[in-house]
């Protein structure tokens, strides 16, 4: 599979590039954003594809807002969204959840952004939040709430061994939905590394033996929804992304061109060694393109459109 550096491309390449696509879905965190910092020229380069005509749609794992504080953040940082674009994982529990009809209730590791999504849908959640254990002797002492029907497992800053007490507990039942937002394993930054989602999935996982249903990229619940809310022609969309085992995958698994931006998890050294790997999950992995970062592409983009303007 070949995967191309943009700046690599003559000016007529960088045309047919931009030429291929109608449709663009960006990850956000790593790509448009650090936390709360605003990376170079993305807010630019986003609005002027908006301005040529191209749909964008903001795709994220990240669980911890609801789809209008995820649409609040994308104006405060100068990008223009409505709520239609914006696909969150806390939107997407939301969504399988009332596709199945469910009337019970959910106990959540998780954030806040996940219950008022639920709430929005008339589902009962609760164990957002702090919760922490004093002593493993009060362990006996929890009250069970038997109308849980549905565990999920997202982001939760809050992470304690009494919510994963809770958690497995309730998924002794066959019949409790185990459910996981995403499969993110970290968060690399310049001095720590931040476990991820995944790595509070497999704590559960290990405990009670089952498998859940993953529902952010790149599984197929995402690109079905994808695909559904959307209306995208694979042949005409741009997938951008981060993180290879997620944003790009579902790109490669969707029949999206790809194009991978090194401002977040994975690295130039990521690729040289997934190129020369005989595993061919990892060959996935692999974008079409890739660039340092998502403001690289401002001035190809001027270029571009003064062209068309003339």
């Amino acid at each position: 599979m070949s995967t191309t550096y943009l700046k690599s491309l003559s000016d007529e390449q960088i045309r047919e590039f931009l030429d291929s696509f109608d449709t663009i879905l960006t990850d956000c965190d790593g790509v448009l954003w650090l936390n709360v910092q605003k990376l170079f020229k993305t807010s630019d380069v986003l609005n002027t594809f908006r301005s040529l005509g191209k749909k964008i749609f903001f795709v994220t794992n990240n669980s911890l807002q609801t789809t209008k504080q995820f649409v609040e953040k994308c104006k405060n940082m100068g990008f223009i969204a409505e709520e239609e674009d914006m696909l969150c994982t806390s939107l997407l529990v939301a969504t399988y959840l009332k596709e199945l009809n469910f009337k019970k209730k959910v106990y959540i590791v998780g954030s806040e952004g996940i219950a008022k999504e639920l709430a929005a849908v008339g589902i009962e959640s609760f164990g957002w939040g702090p919760d922490v254990l004093n002593d493993i002797s009060e362990v006996p002492k929890i009250k069970r709430d038997p109308e849980v029907g549905a565990v999920i497992i997202a982001f939760d800053e809050h992470l304690s061994y009494l919510k994963m007490v809770k958690a497995a507990t309730y998924l002794r039942d066959e019949n409790c939905l185990f459910i996981a937002t995403n499969m993110d394993e970290n968060f690399p930054g310049e001095v720590f590394m931040y476990p991820g989602t995944g790595a509070f999935v497999r704590f559960v996982e290990t405990c009670v033996d089952r498998k859940p249903i993953i529902l952010g990229k790149p599984e197929p619940y995402m690109s079905s929804i994808i695909k559904k809310t959307y209306n995208v022609d694979p042949k005409r969309t741009l997938m951008i992304g981060d993180r290879a085992n997620t944003d790009i995958l579902l790109g490669t698994r969707c029949g999206f061109k790809t194009l991978l931006v090194l401002s977040g998890v994975t690295s130039l050294k990521d690729l040289e060694t997934w190129k020369n790997s005989d595993v061919p999950e990892e060959k996935e992995w692999l974008p079409d393109f890739y660039t340092d970062q998502l403001g690289d592409l401002l001035p190809f983009l001027e270029k571009y459109k003064a062209e068309k303007s003339t």
